[in-house]
Parts: structure tokens; sequence; C-alpha cells
């Protein structure tokens, strides 16, 4: 597992969006091979949300072939209700992006079955071969999802009665009002995040700084359903400093100091994506030079092969999607002349090419701890809500 800490809320959803992201590209989803998302609600993703739209707006991302599932939604909330998860995931990210809407997937807490409808979720998470990145939030009593204390580790989507803490922490949605807070939900079980192939956690704030001690630093526990991610194979905890209050300082001082070592000893270009390491730096003066960091003349080369090697990996990927439908378009960025369906009224001005997975972590304009200008690194500039 890994903890990745950041300054502030701010800092960690633009880490957060920037790595989803990449993830994305990085996959270069097709029709036949989607990107198949798992997303939460609440809070605490709302401004990774507002970063993916602006990514998007600026086609530096597609989601013409993502297919996402939501985490949990109320039961006897109508859709339509503006509280309702539904209307937050549309309000929030789906009416802005050009997913298809036959690509997402929500509960419905208003079936007459609600057995029948999370058994259907299930069987469509199966379907389309499983979940490959979930993302999600946690509770200050550490629950993910609405996985209460007490959830079964192995639980799938099912009917949940709320903790009264979680009405709580909900009723500031519902003007304050506990009794006009749904008692009962419908949620994605801890199995079921388990089951996906990537797991990415958002923690921030001091309020959840105990769920994230328990999470890291003791045993798997159900009462503390956040620290099943102890057992995944591939789990990120992304969280600012507030959430790290009750961590023992050697812990913080642990998982800084990797980050480090990653940066400055092994070298950015030699860490993939999800953290995998595909080489030590050699000896060769162009990975010595500055701890791993290229000499300005092989940078220059660098960046003209990069260049070179990512138009390629998008003419490959175009005649790729190709050859899977006839009738289908490149997976690449969209302009904002096209809508959630995929058709465009007008032609499309062509996105920037989509770096390589080898070059992706060390494309200098879209780095994931900040943005790089005349090769010094600095904080992202926090974005508002762009709608």
């Amino acid at each position: 597992m890994r903890l990745i800490i950041r300054d502030d809320p701010k800092a960690v959803a633009y880490y957060t969006a920037n790595y989803v992201r990449q993830r994305i590209n990085e996959f270069k989803p097709t029709r036949k091979r989607p990107f198949v998302l798992g997303l939460p609600t609440g809070s605490t993703p709302v401004e990774v949300y507002w970063h993916l739209v602006d990514y998007y707006k600026r086609g530096e991302v597609s989601f013409r072939h993502v297919i996402t599932f939501s985490m949990d939604e109320y039961v006897g909330l109508p859709r339509s209700h503006p509280e309702s998860y539904c209307a937050f995931m549309h309000r929030h990210l789906y009416d802005h992006i050009n997913l298809r809407p036959e690509n997402v997937h929500m509960l419905d807490g208003n079936a007459d079955d609600l057995a029948a409808e999370c058994q259907r979720y299930e069987d469509k998470i199966k379907e389309v071969g499983g979940i490959e990145l979930f993302l999600g939030g946690i509770g200050p009593d550490g629950h993910i999802a609405f996985n209460e204390p007490g959830s079964s580790l192995e639980s799938v989507t099912r009917v949940k009665t709320l903790a009264y803490e979680t009405v709580l922490a909900n009723a500031r949605f519902f003007g304050g009002d506990v009794n006009k807070v749904p008692k009962l939900a419908l949620t994605v079980g801890v199995g079921t995040v388990r089951a996906a192939r990537e797991v990415l956690l958002i923690i921030t704030g001091a309020h959840k700084a105990v769920a994230l001690a328990k999470c890291i630093e003791e045993g798997v526990n159900h009462m503390w359903t956040v620290s099943v991610v102890q057992l995944h194979p591939s789990a990120m905890i992304v969280c600012d400093e507030d959430a790290t209050l009750e961590l023992h300082v050697k812990t913080v001082r642990y998982f800084k100091s990797i980050e480090q070592v990653q940066e400055q000893l092994i070298g950015r270009q030699h860490i993939g994506l999800k953290g995998s390491i595909s080489k030590l730096a050699s000896s060769d003066p162009a990975d010595s030079f500055g701890s791993g960091v290229l000499p300005p003349a092989a940078a220059t080369a660098s960046k003209d092969s990069n260049t070179s090697d990512a138009s390629q990996s998008s003419a490959d990927e175009d005649a790729s999607d190709a050859d899977d439908d006839d009738d289908d378009v490149s997976s690449q960025p969209f302009s904002d002349d096209e809508d959630r369906n995929g058709d465009t009224a007008t032609a499309a001005t062509p996105a920037a090419s989509t770096p390589s997975p080898a070059n992706i972590l060390a494309d200098s304009s879209s780095d994931i701890n900040g943005v790089r200008v005349d090769d010094s690194l600095t904080p992202a500039a926090p974005v508002g809500n762009p709608f």
C-alpha cells in the first residue's frame, strides 16, 4: 500500500484527478476494451471531479470509452431529488464530460426488489470485466461507501442501514434536519471494492485522522472497514497533513521518505504510474546527472524523442480503435463541440497526442505533483468550479 501525503485538500484533489487522468490515458481504452471506473459521492471528491471536467474541456482526457459505477444510493429518495447520488454525479461530473449514457451505471434506490437490484449491479460489474480503478472516500468512522463499522469484509452490493453518525454527517445536505436524511442505502460491498484491480482512497481533514491511523498502523478490522486496503495488492491512499495527525511521527516520515527516494535517487523516469520500478539509475552520465535527471543536452534530445514516440503512440491507437469498431472514432480526447453521446455537430479540433506510457510520468506539462515552469516544480494553481 502506498500513502501519498500532500499539504491540503486542494493539493490532494489535484494529485488524485491527475492520477486518474493519467491512468485512463495510459490504459488507452477502446469500445472493446473500456476503462471501468468506480466513483464515490460526498463532499470529498467534488474538487477531483472539477479537475477531471477541466481536463476533458482542455482535451487532455476522453471518457468516451470509460464505464462508471457509482458506489451507493439512498433508498426511497427520487432520482430527481437534488440530494440523490444520481443527481450529485450528473451535477458534478456526468453532465460535463463525454460519457456515453449506456456506460453510466448507478444503483436504483426505488427498485421494487432491492435485493434483485443489488444482484443486477454485481452481475453488471462482472459482465464488463470488473472494475479497473475504484476511487473512494471514507467516513470519520472509517467506512467505505456505506459499509458501516461491523460490515463483512467479504460483503457485496446490498441494502444497508445507516449508522446514526453517518445520518448526522449527511444532515448538512438536508438543511441540517436528520429527519430528512434517508436511513437506508444501497451500497457496493467491501468485497466489491476489494475485487477492483486498483483502489485509490482520498482521506482529508483532522476529523478522519483516527480512521487513517487505524488503517495504516493497526490490523485489519471489520469495525474500520477502510483497513481492508492493507490486503489489496494495488492500493493507494492520498491524504493531507491534517489527516496524519494521529499517525506516529516515524510513520509519516517513513512514507514521505519513500516518495523522496523515488523522486531523487531512483528517478521518476524509472517509476511506473502505479509505483512499479523499471530499473535503478545507472552509472551513465545521462542518469547520474542531478540524481537521475537528464543533463540539458540529453534532456533536449529526450524531449524530441518523446514527442516522436507520443505521436506514433497516438497514430497506433487511432488505427487500433478503427480496427475494433468501424463506426467508432478515436478514443483520444474530444473537443467541446462533442455531445455526451460522442456525436459532433462540427469537425472537432484534433487534441494533443497522449504521451506514451514510458514517458507519461516525465511529462513536464502535467506533473502529478504540480506544474513545471522552466524546469522548476511549483504547486498547481487551485481551480474553482468550472460550471
